[in-house]
């Protein structure tokens, strides 16, 4: 069990920043990469951070897929295939992460969280999202079908196996996740951006509870902080999705590089 102590200033780092990485995550994706540092901001051992960091992220992309699954917002016949992959990878991550020590997790943290902030916070402009769209705009979506040149078969085989390792990422670090996986629904396998979205969030849900679950019984979650900033998730996604924002990333950017910037030097620093 986990025995760390909690301090109000523990609390006051995290939960604000949970909030706004879930109000960011909810404009234009990317909030792991602020919400996972706000938990080495207020002093958590990584494998700590990593799995109470799971706990919030759940929370929320629990939320947002039952928003896009009540909207019809996914392509059925991918959800079980790629669920069950994202579980399976996921697991074995977190696993890996819990047999990783920490300095080994702050040295891959240090070289992998600029590249996915990069991949995020600059990859091509994301169309707004069906929740932030009114319905007659979601069924003029439902009428556009992109072409595909890939069989069903062949989408099949490639969207089970970037599940199976994209969800192996999830589970042994997590931020940029659902950026990764909305490349490949979109970039490779040319699903429209309301159906690679909620595919996605399927994905993302599935690999987040695996990885959850794995860290519960390796004993990793702070659960007084993160039934909190699980609460500051809802709500700064709620928030979010709750707004037509245009240009959001203008705003989403140079939070996430001042987040980096203070996560940097403080680790540089062995503070």
């Amino acid at each position: 069990m986990n025995v760390m102590p909690l301090t109000p200033l523990t609390f006051f780092i995290v939960c604000p920043l949970v909030f706004l990485a879930g109000f960011v995550d909810s404009i234009a994706g990317g909030g792991g990469i602020i919400s996972l540092p706000a938990y080495l901001f207020a002093g958590l051992p990584v494998h700590n951070a990593l799995a109470t960091n799971k706990l919030s992220s759940f929370c929320g992309s629990t939320v947002a897929t039952g928003r896009y699954l009540k909207n019809r917002c996914y392509q059925k016949i991918f959800i079980l295939p790629t669920v069950a992959a994202a579980l399976a990878g996921s697991a074995a991550g977190a696993r890996l992460s819990l047999i990783a020590g920490d300095d080994l997790l702050k040295k891959v943290l240090l070289v992998v969280l600029p590249f996915v902030a990069v991949v995020t916070v600059f990859r091509r402009g994301k169309k707004e999202k069906p929740e932030e769209t009114g319905l007659q705009e979601q069924n003029t979506l439902i009428q556009k079908k992109v072409p595909r040149s890939l069989s069903q078969k062949t989408q099949l085989i490639i969207a089970t196996g970037a599940s199976l390792v994209i969800g192996m990422y999830d589970g042994f670090y997590g931020p940029g996740t659902g950026t990764f996986l909305m490349l490949v629904f979109t970039g490779i396998l040319g699903f429209e951006e309301r159906d690679a979205a909620g595919n996605t969030k399927c994905v993302n849900w599935s690999s987040n509870a695996a990885a959850l679950a794995t860290f519960i019984t390796g004993g990793k979650v702070v659960w007084i902080l993160g039934a909190a900033a699980a609460v500051c998730s809802i709500a700064g996604n709620y928030c979010g999705s709750g707004l037509v924002i245009k240009d959001g990333k203008k705003y989403v950017r140079p939070v996430i590089i001042v987040v980096l910037i203070l996560l940097f030097v403080k680790i540089l620093s062995g503070k």
